[in-house]
């Protein structure tokens, strides 16, 4: 009953309008007011400010600026083989597996479409029966997102759409959520061969910004943006920093036919961590 009355409460809700106001609340200097959010966020969800490069919460100039802090340099192992793939964030696998039928596994018998998911973008065709991996960023973890191998930008897609909660509990029950949900799609050129790495917002998400365009979104927009990168020659290694959502989410990593395996042992539910080898592209 409480999992229905959820459900049901964000179809209701007015979903833009809460997470523009939370992108405005998420942004107060004030310091009695950034503070006490902080310090009580730090105890709700027990984050460890010990990994954090600014450990003091009173040191950030306002809630968001601790929610996209940076880790110190060595807070995570980062994998150095040429051939694996590195975990793009810190979060807990969500599903991971086989695109088949240009159908993607959502959870419990949900499916959604490849198409759907990057906007029936031209480069959809390179993911046709290859492999993906959806990681769910929780509040407490660290909200950046680095590459998992060195790569070249192509384009970035820009979808609106709703902003349903991305936790468990919705994603097994709203059908198609990632597909509705707005999200950024960055496409790049890898040694693994096309790989889309797509930001799914969720309720609460107000901002996602990447290292080359800055904030995409907001401003919000009712029609799919697309910025192609062909010309520039933005290219990037394995643990750059890509991305960061100001408030969490979840990332979807694609791959095309038979480029990459995951380990045999990452499995749904696992948690992983930035930077620890999640696969291998297959040579």
């Amino acid at each position: 009953m409480k999992k229905s009355a959820f459900i049901l409460m964000q179809y209701i809700l007015p979903q833009h309008l809460l997470s523009a106001l939370m992108h405005k609340i998420a942004r107060c200097k004030a310091n009695w007011f950034k503070n006490f959010l902080t310090t009580q966020f730090i105890k709700l969800f027990n984050v460890n400010m010990s990994e954090a490069a600014e450990p003091d919460p009173e040191q950030y100039e306002h809630f968001n600026a601790f929610f996209t802090r940076h880790l110190k340099n060595d807070a995570r192992p980062l994998d150095d083989v040429e051939n694996n793939l590195a975990s793009p964030v810190d979060g807990t696998v969500s599903q991971l597996g086989q695109i088949t039928n240009s159908q993607v596994f959502q959870a419990k018998g949900k499916h959604f479409n490849l198409a759907a998911l990057l906007g029936s973008d031209t480069m959809t065709a390179d993911f046709e029966d290859g492999s993906f991996n959806t990681i769910y960023l929780s509040p407490k973890d660290y909200h950046r997102i680095h590459f998992p191998t060195d790569g070249k930008l192509k384009k970035m897609v820009h979808i609106p759409g709703d902003l349903f909660s991305v936790n468990q509990t919705t994603v097994e029950a709203v059908d198609e959520l990632f597909a509705r949900n707005e999200r950024v799609v960055a496409f790049f050129d890898t040694p693994a061969g096309p790989m889309a790495m797509v930001m799914v917002g969720a309720i609460f998400v107000s901002s996602i910004e990447t290292v080359w365009h800055g904030e995409v979104t907001p401003p919000r927009h009712n029609q799919v943006r697309r910025w192609t990168y062909e010309d520039s020659a933005l290219s990037f290694n394995k643990h750059d920093e890509m991305a960061f959502f100001n408030m969490g989410s979840t990332v979807i990593l694609l791959y095309g036919k038979d480029a990459v395996s995951w380990d045999d042992e990452l499995t749904a539910g696992q948690t992983v961590r930035r930077g620890q080898p999640i696969g291998h592209i297959n040579k």
